[in-house]
C-alpha cells in the first residue's frame, strides 16, 4: 500500500505508547485514524497529544475492550459511519506480562492469551470481511515483539503469546497474499512505552487470589550503572519513531517489521541452533521438495 493518504486505519491499544506513535504517523501521512483503547485516561491524553500535534481532525477515539466481540462489532460500525472504509488494521493492544511460566497462575495465562492472541482473531474476524467487500486493498499489522523471535525466560507467558502472534501473522499473510491484502508481524525491540503497566486493566474474571505488582526496573539479575542505563536508553525507540517504522513497513508490504538491529546476533544464534538440530539429508530434502513443497517451505519466506 504505497499511497496511504486518504486511507483509514484502526489502531487498538492506540491511546498510548507504540499505538499512539502509529496513530500520529498515520495521521501525519494524511490518513484517517480510529484510536481504540480500554483506558479512558489514556484516551484523554491521546486527544490532547493529537490536538497539540495538529492531527485531531484526522482522528476519532473509541473506548474498546478488544476481548469483547460484540463491542468490537459496534466499534467497527462506528468507524465506518464516521470515517468510511477501513484499509489498515493494527492489532496492537497487548500486555507485557513479565512472569515466568512456572510462577504464573491460571488467571495470568488466560488473561495474557485473551489479550495477546485472541484479540488478534477478534480484529481480523471483524474487519477482514469489510476489507474484502470494499475491494480497495488493505493491510494488517500485528504487534508481536522481539520476544516473539527470541525467548526471555523471565517472561515466559509473554514470549509464548508473542511467538504465537508471529505465527498468526505468517499464516494470515500466506492466506491473504492472493487477494492483495498485506500482513506484517511487527517485532519491536525496546520502545519507550507503558507496556508493563498491565495490572491497571486486569478484569475481575482474571483476578488472582493474591495480586502481585507488575515488576519495574531492569530484569532480575541485571545490575546497571547510571552510564549503562544511559547507553541502554540510546537503544530504545520513541513511540513516534516506532510509528514511522510501521508506516514504512506498510508501504513496503513487509512480512516482518523490526526496530532493533542490535538483536541480529541473537536471532542468528537461534536459527543456527535450529539448523544444527535438524541435521541434513540431501536425498530426503529433494524428495520432499518434489512431493510436498508447501510443507518444506512457503512463498512468503522468499519475498524480497
Amino acid at each position: 500500500m504505497k499511497d496511504v493518504a486518504g486511507k483509514t486505519a484502526f489502531v487498538t491499544g492506540g491511546a498510548s505508547g507504540i499505538g499512539l506513535g502509529m496513530a500520529k504517523s498515520f495521521a501525519g501521512a494524511g490518513m484517517k485514524v480510529a484510536i481504540a483503547d480500554i483506558r479512558e485516561d489514556h484516551l484523554d491524553q491521546a486527544r490532547a497529544e493529537m490536538a497539540d500535534a495538529g492531527l485531531a481532525n484526522n482522528a476519532i477515539f473509541l473506548t474498546l475492550d478488544v476481548t469483547d466481540r460484540d463491542a468490537y462489532e459496534e466499534a467497527a460500525q462506528q468507524v465506518e459511519s464516521a470515517l468510511g472504509n477501513l484499509h489498515v488494521l493494527c492489532n496492537n493492544a497487548g500486555i507485557g506480562m513479565a512472569k515466568s511460566i512456572g510462577k504464573a497462575s491460571y488467571q495470568d495465562w488466560d488473561w495474557a492469551v485473551d489479550i495477546n492472541i485472541n484479540s488478534l482473531f477478534n480484529g481480523v474476524h471483524t474487519w477482514l470481511p469489510r476489507i474484502r467487500a470494499h475491494g480497495e486493498g488493505g493491510h494488517v499489522v500485528n504487534t508481536a515483539s522481539m520476544a516473539g523471535i527470541l525467548q526471555y525466560s523471565g517472561a515466559g507467558i509473554y514470549v509464548a503469546t508473542k511467538f504465537a502472534v508471529v505465527g498468526f501473522s505468517e499464516a494470515l499473510r500466506a492466506e491473504l497474499a492472493p487477494e492483495g491484502i498485506g500482513v506484517s508481524a511487527f517485532c519491536p525491540g525496546g520502545v519507550r512505552s507503558n507496556l508493563r503497566d498491565y495490572e491497571a486493566t486486569r478484569p475481575g474474571r482474571f483476578a488472582n487470589a493474591q495480586q502481585e505488582d507488575a515488576p519495574s526496573g531492569p530484569p532480575p539479575g541485571f545490575n546497571f550503572s547510571e552510564d549503562d542505563l544511559a547507553r541502554l536508553q540510546s537503544l530504545t525507540a520513541s513511540p513516534e519513531e516506532a510509528g514511522e517504522i510501521v508506516l514504512q513497513g506498510i508501504r513496503d508490504n513487509a512480512l516482518y517489521i523490526f526496530t532493533a538491529p542490535e538483536y541480529r546476533p541473537g536471532v542468528q544464534q537461534r536459527f543456527d541452533a535450529v539448523m544444527r538440530a535438524m541435521g541434513e539429508d540431501a536425498a530426503r530434502t529433494r524428495t520432499a521438495q518434489d512431493l510436498i513443497p508447501g510443507l518444506v517451505g512457503s512463498p512468503i519466506y522468499s519475498e524480497k
